[in-house]
């Protein structure tokens, strides 16, 4: 690193880092000598919860503060957890400073880089505690690994929220068994202004994360004036930040070895008592450890990548920090002009003047457009006939059936399965749909989630889709990348494997293939042509999607004897008018009255195929009479 600094110091390398936060975001524009040309801080910002737009705006107003335009930028942003994330952040930042190297990342990457450089390449852990935690760790060859940083609900130990969420039911707990508040729990009630433990109750339900963790303070303080009762929860603190920077490097290189933990947040390093008993912890639970508090700026770390980015004279676009187990969309389906090809992206002749055409001629061109889906559908009948034999298989087996797409595609494998438990009385779990950004997704666009393969790949592996299962991919255009992350992860697992689209092209990019894992089992691709609205794929695409949906989950429910002749004989009668339909079905079957049937229901805890199996076998029994 030394003789790569001398060799841009003669460019006149100027480097900048960005560390952004949810607290805040610390700017460091230095020279090639590390000499500070500009330092400030702006306001938080996370990748997760910003629009581009929201973003691009973040880094333009970092721009405008600068006196000179930096060489390589290094940024680490909070919420930048997957490729596809920071990718979205390198695009943006290239916006902003054209042409310019650029490695983008996430915070704690830019933390990790800026611990002091060994001769002896190490696998590192970092080890963060401030008002959140998290254990982060990175090899030499790239490999990383992750405990915590999940929030303070369900993560976040050994943090500042944790400790003072901890401290909170401690004192409320000494309380309760003792009577009266120890010296932490006065502590607490003095640091709050309050003046009695009860005007905890409603402080504790409003207050937020930083309120919450502003309390460790009061924690370490009366600890160290010798209370027991603040020293056990810090003793605890250490023994959790301990196991899970182990747990960390465990993770990271599978068994022992040399590993530097590096200690980074104000919890630790404002502590020297807490760092050292942190220290210990690990050193016992890892004996080949090394740890190094981190005692400069982590901001820092995102110099160092600028100048890592600098260094390498790679393209620009390729500098992104990427995992060695990070999954590329192959080349064959990445290829913008698969997409290009597409019908769902062509404009339709027949609705060029949509904008100016009368409504009554807009309704009957979209039912005509419509009219088109079932001869496209119908010739794909060999390959739907394949998949439904395929999860009946699965449903008869104990598998299971996951739908996996985004956006619309998405909304709509999710709709089905959410259909099929009132249906059939089925488990929620045989039929799942997987939508790319998750439940916030079901109704508001979730920026880049499309676009990420590896959160397709984690969203199948989770769920521990395996031979028994059955794993259909929905994409209108055919090459959404978390689609085709999740139908590798799932033919690697064993899964049978289906890509439902409407770009024909996709075929031929299939055939292409070089890596037979990226194949799916099968295709179904009916060519439903153009959208009346150039690309709007909720119209033909998504009805088509709908139809083939439809027959799928309903067929293949038919064959595991879930109907009776054409009626619903497992519904699960919820309502009042289900429990009406169900005595409709018992007296259509068996030819019972109402009466008959409403207490064949009774005692069969209105279990609907119960109910008829009952009536039927009281029938046999009076014919046999």
């Amino acid at each position: 690193m030394k003789s790569n600094r001398r060799i841009l110091a003669c460019g006149q390398l100027i480097s900048l880092g960005i560390e952004a936060g949810g607290t805040r975001t610390s700017v460091l524009l230095v020279d090639a000598d590390d000499k500070q040309i500009i330092a400030f801080e702006s306001g938080p910002a996370v990748l997760s919860l910003m629009s581009d737009r929201e973003l691009q705006w973040h880094l333009r107003d970092i721009a405008a503060r600068l006196p000179q335009t930096p060489s390589a930028i290094g940024i680490g942003m909070a919420g930048a957890r997957s490729e596809a994330d920071k990718e979205r952040l390198q695009r943006a930042a290239s916006r902003i400073w054209p042409a310019i190297p650029c490695i983008a990342t996430n915070d704690l990457e830019t933390a990790l880089a800026g611990a002091p450089v060994r001769k002896q390449a190490l696998s590192r852990v970092l080890v963060l505690s401030g008002t959140g935690s998290c254990c982060f760790g990175r090899s030499p060859d790239g490999r990383t690994a992750k405990v915590g940083g999940r929030g303070h609900v369900i993560g976040d130990r050994a943090s500042a929220c944790d400790i003072g969420l901890r401290a909170l039911r401690a004192i409320i707990a000494d309380l309760d068994y003792h009577g009266r508040l120890g010296p932490l729990g006065g502590a607490i009630l003095h640091a709050l202004l309050f003046t009695e433990p009860e005007q905890l109750i409603s402080w504790s339900v409003i207050a937020s994360k930083s309120q919450i963790a502003s309390l460790a303070v009061t924690v370490f303080a009366i600890a160290a004036k010798g209370d027991s009762l603040a020293k056990k929860l810090l003793s605890d603190a250490a023994e959790m930040l301990a196991d899970d920077a182990c747990a960390c490097a465990q993770q990271l290189i599978g068994g022992s070895g040399p590993v530097e933990f590096i200690l980074n947040g104000g919890v630790i390093l404002k502590n020297p008592a807490f760092m050292r008993d942190v220290s210990r912890r690990i050193k016992k639970g890892w004996p080949q450890a090394r740890v190094t508090p981190l005692l400069r700026s982590s901001v820092w770390g995102g110099v160092e990548l600028a100048r890592q980015a600098a260094a390498s004279h790679a393209p620009v676009a390729s500098l992104i920090q990427k995992s060695a187990s990070y999954f590329a969309l192959p080349e064959e389906i990445a290829d913008l002009a698969v997409l290009a090809s597409s019908p769902t992206e062509m404009r339709n002749p027949r609705s060029t003047g949509l904008d100016q055409m009368p409504l009554g001629r807009g309704i009957d061109l979209m039912l005509a457009e419509d009219a088109s889906l079932m001869p496209a559908i119908r010739r794909e009948k060999k390959a739907i006939t394949r998949v439904i034999t395929e999860v009946i298989r699965a449903f008869k087996s104990g598998g299971r059936l996951f739908y996996a797409g985004a956006g619309t595609s998405g909304r709509l494998g999710v709709l089905d399965a959410s259909e099929i438990p009132p249906t059939f009385r089925a488990p929620r779990e045989q039929v799942q749909g997987i939508i790319a950004g998750g439940q916030q997704a079901l109704w508001s666009a979730v920026e880049g989630a499309e676009d990420d393969v590896q959160a397709g790949i984690l969203a199948i592996r989770h769920r521990a889709a395996g031979a028994k299962d059955v794993v259909i991919g929905i994409a209108a255009s055919g090459r959404t990348p978390f689609v085709w992350g999740a139908l590798h992860e799932a033919r690697a697992r064993g899964a049978f494997t289906v890509l439902l689209c409407f770009n024909p092209a996709i075929r031929q990019a299939v055939k292409r293939l070089s890596d037979p894992s990226w194949k799916p089992n099968l295709l179904i691709i009916p060519n439903v042509g153009p959208e009346v609205l150039t690309g709007s794929t909720r119209l033909k695409s998504g009805t088509a999607t709908k139809l083939v949906l439809n027959m799928i989950t309903t067929l293949a429910m038919t064959k595991v004897g879930k109907v009776v002749s054409n009626l619903m004989v497992d519904v699960n009668p919820s309502n009042v008018k289900l429990r009406d339909r169900a005595l409709r079905i018992l007296c259509d079957l068996t030819g019972c009255n109402r009466q008959e049937a409403k207490a064949a229901l009774n005692h069969s805890g209105w279990i609907v195929k119960k109910a008829y199996e009952s009536l039927q076998r009281k029938k046999t029994l009076v014919r046999r009479a």
